[in-house]
């Protein structure tokens, strides 16, 4: 039997924490008792100055519940958190297996354990983990990336999947579908459906207006050059720019603002897939079709509300 230690942090998202427990208990429960796969142990980091860990340790990091990047910055040195990052290291050196999801992926690359590493946060931190952590390479769109013996998790509810892909790793894949099951789960393969452009180029000025400009001019071809002359920057000086922040190249930055602008058309309007696609740059709607399968996984039908055409 694996134990796992599951970080209690104060101020913690108590869903998150609580996520980890249930498929822990349902997993054991469904495991039945000659062979129960997890001892869970709930570790208080608010009074958790040392912890003996061992090689066969699995340690879980839970939400830390921040809503702004501000915040995250001056959670991140709080006492407790430092400590945090210290226990992190101490289990990591141990041999333990350590796993995190939204905010709390961060005390696993503040403790240095995400270098050199693919790794995923949450969406809308995603531009604040790169600046602070440039030694990772970030995989924002997904919600799931095991590079066991580390793994991390997108958004606060990832940590659901998070918890089945560790229940898969050391309990087996038919214990996790079985959990799955049990509990009602779909299972996703990325958190790109989600990802706001407007929100993470909000976060640069120059970013911004070239965000701005190309829903502006969303309906025909525009060049790269035309679209880093919006933000003011030369073009390989907007593309190094965009890839820090929003973590796309100008290419697929164009193609996603065009593709929420569909959504968008597809969702709220009759209008026929062809004029959808005209509307967005596109001249033939199997492009759109294409794009749409591949960045949102629907079909331009599975997105209308009230029988338009597809």
């Amino acid at each position: 039997m694996r134990r796992v230690i599951v970080f209690d942090l104060p101020g913690g998202l108590a869903s998150s924490l609580a996520i980890t427990l249930d498929v822990l208990a349902t997993a054991n429960a469904l495991a039945g008792r000659r062979r129960a796969v997890f001892d869970a142990v709930r570790l208080k980091i608010a009074r958790a100055a040392r912890f003996e860990f061992a090689a066969d340790d699995i340690v879980i990091v839970p939400g830390l519940g921040t809503a702004t990047a501000a915040a995250l910055d001056d959670r991140l040195a709080e006492p407790a958190m430092r400590r945090a990052v210290r226990l992190l290291a101490a289990a990591r050196a141990a041999g333990a297996v350590v796993a995190g999801s939204c905010a709390g992926t961060f005390l696993l690359a503040e403790a240095g354990l995400l270098d050199g590493r693919r790794a995923t946060t949450t969406w809308w931190l995603a531009s604040a983990f790169r600046r602070r952590f440039p030694a990772v390479e970030l995989v924002p769109e997904q919600i799931v990336v095991a590079d066991w013996p580390l793994a991390t998790a997108g958004a606060a509810m990832a940590q659901m999947d998070l918890m089945l892909a560790v229940v898969a790793q050391f309990g087996g894949a038919a214990l996790a579908e079985d959990c799955a099951r049990y509990l009602l789960l779909d299972r996703r393969a990325s958190q790109a459906p989600y990802m706001a452009i407007t929100f993470m180029a909000g976060q640069d000025p120059q970013v911004a207006r070239a965000e701005s400009w190309l829903r502006r001019h969303v309906d025909r071809e525009v060049t790269m050059d035309e679209l880093a002359g919006a933000a003011g920057l030369a073009p390989r000086t907007f593309a190094r720019r965009l890839k820090a922040v929003c973590g796309l190249s100008p290419v697929r930055f164009a193609q996603r603002i065009r593709l929420e602008t569909a959504v968008t058309l597809l969702e709220t309007t009759s209008l026929a897939v062809d004029e959808v696609a005209r509307r967005v740059g596109y001249a033939e709607a199997s492009t759109l079709r294409r794009l749409l399968r591949r960045d949102a996984g629907r079909a331009p039908s599975g997105l209308r509300r009230r029988g338009g055409q597809a």
